[in-house]
């Protein structure tokens, strides 16, 4: 619909004024007092005695003005459209934080509304139990159960392997249970971490975890060694994969040592879909996996343990004891086999479009990214001392276009695509890294 600015509406009455005014005066100029019997028109009329000019001089006049009001009115749609564009510019948001930042998409928050629920406390929420059932098949283990978040379900799982206070897990210093889950296993369950080095992709030697199992003749001593735990993808070492090669290894030795293997398996199913690999397969070796919904699949809320049926049971109570029992939860539940079902195909694309950011982002000078490290849907950019600015000055320059993001130190900031981020998003949020360092540059900012 056209709708007419003040200036439309103005040519427009210009002009029917002056239509109505030529042709009373050009009736008054040369009256006829012998009238045409059929009325007269704009196109037929001619004064008697008149010439052809009377009429020819209407239409022109007529069709000047019809003209000048068609612009105007066309002008107009112009303007506003231009302007909806540069607003919709203006307003755009991509949100580059974390792949946790995603909105529930129309599918699942019709799903959550029809959802079938019952108490889960009581395992009688059938939304639950299907996600459930759907999940333990998938990752092709006997029981899982649903929990509150991704922390919750490493913890429970630490403490279900490690039942005895005092006891020790192996882990990666760089991991996520270990910097970035409030010290939980430590300060809820008495778990000692013993940690060892994470390689830049995210592995940890063979031969360093096997030297940090303690000696069980020694345990009067030592913390006794019950767990080893890797992570898959390994986020702070920017969403690398572990290959089922390495994951198998790492079971044998577990299992050669009488340890359990717990997998944090957060983004899990990036990992199978970069590796290209069945994610049941990459998780063989595993005798739990925390699986989230509300990252790389994008759920709005949950993770999922899987195990043993002994082991899930376990994990059933402890989840009570800290407080995650819910009743209804087939509502959240429902959106998670959304997410299963309609999102784990778009984790391809995710990995396309971030492997395209993180390109696109080397090449602009004061920016750093090792693309080729780049296996899955999270990027990490360094900025170097030529740019002139720190990260959280560049996420607030980028900020103001829309292009959200989280500074990870004063030169580091992480960057994670996500199925709600385009591939028209990406090039415009290369656009605007381009925009603020070369703005930087030119300003010494």
């Amino acid at each position: 619909m056209i709708v007419k600015s003040p200036q439309s509406q103005w040519l427009l009455s210009w002009e029917k004024v002056t239509f109505e005014w030529e042709v009373s005066w050009k009736l008054k100029e040369q009256p006829s007092p012998n009238p045409p019997t059929s009325n007269p028109t704009l196109f037929n009329y001619k004064p008697e005695g008149g010439s052809d000019h009377c009429g020819i001089k209407l239409i022109i006049g007529f069709r000047v003005s019809l003209l000048l009001s068609f612009w105007a009115a066309t002008g107009c749609a112009i303007g506003l459209l231009v302007g909806e564009v540069l607003a919709e510019m203006s307003s755009r948001i991509i949100d580059l934080r974390s792949d946790t930042v995603t909105k529930p998409t129309a599918t699942m928050r019709a799903a959550m509304e029809a959802a079938e629920v019952d108490d889960d406390v009581l395992a009688h929420d059938p939304t639950a139990l299907r996600l459930e059932t759907e999940m333990a098949k998938i990752m092709g283990k006997e029981a899982a159960v649903f929990v509150s978040s991704g922390t919750m379900g490493n913890l429970i799982s630490v403490l279900v392997h490690c039942e005895t206070r005092g006891s020790e897990v192996i882990l990666g210093d760089n991991s996520h249970i270990h910097l970035c889950e409030s010290g939980g296993i430590s300060t809820i369950g008495a778990v000692h971490p013993r940690t060892v080095r994470n390689n830049p992709d995210g592995t940890m030697d063979i031969g360093l975890i096997e030297a940090a199992i303690r000696d069980p003749q020694r345990e009067l001593i030592y913390p006794t060694t019950r767990l080893i735990c890797l992570e898959n993808t390994h986020g702070n070492c920017g969403g690398r994969c572990q290959s089922i090669e390495y994951t198998d290894k790492v079971g044998d030795l577990a299992k050669k040592h009488g340890l359990k293997l717990h997998i944090d398996g957060a983004r899990i199913f990036n990992a199978a879909t970069a590796l290209k690999v069945p994610v049941d397969r990459l998780v063989w070796a595993a005798d739990s996996v925390s699986v989230c919904l509300s990252k790389g699949i994008g759920a709005p809320v949950g993770s999922v343990i899987v195990g043993s049926k002994d082991f899930i049971s376990k994990a059933r109570r402890l989840r009570k004891t800290l407080g995650g029992g819910m009743r209804q939860v087939g509502i959240l539940c429902a959106a998670a086999l959304v997410a299963v079902q309609e999102n784990v195909p778009k984790l391809e694309e995710d990995h396309r479009n971030a492997k395209a950011l993180a390109a696109g982002l080397n090449r602009i000078k004061g920016l750093k990214v090792y693309v080729e490290s780049v296996e899955t849907n999270i990027i990490f950019m360094d900025l170097l001392e030529e740019s002139q600015l720190t990260a959280r000055e560049l996420s607030e320059k980028l900020g103001q276009k829309g292009i959200l993001l989280i500074a990870g130190s004063s030169t580091r900031i992480r960057l994670v695509v996500h199925h709600q981020v385009t591939t028209p998003d990406i090039q415009y949020a290369i656009s605007c890294f381009k925009g603020a360092l070369a703005g930087a540059l030119e300003n010494g900012f």
